[in-house]
């Protein structure tokens, strides 16, 4: 699984999709969901974009 993760097109697809997501969240869900959503989703992207990065 570590192999997996750590590949340069899983972390695109997760830098892309988890930063689409962070900044689409709070204006799809109201309220302290949406800003939770966005910041959790913020972390993972922030995250993939470090790996990728550092790779």
């Amino acid at each position: 699984m570590k192999t997996l993760l750590s590949s340069r097109p899983v972390l695109w697809f997760l830098f892309l999709f988890n930063l689409v997501v962070a900044a689409v969240a709070p204006f799809a869900v109201d309220g302290t969901q949406g800003v939770l959503t966005a910041v959790g989703m913020g972390v993972v992207s922030l995250g993939a974009g470090v790996s990728l990065l550092r790779g």
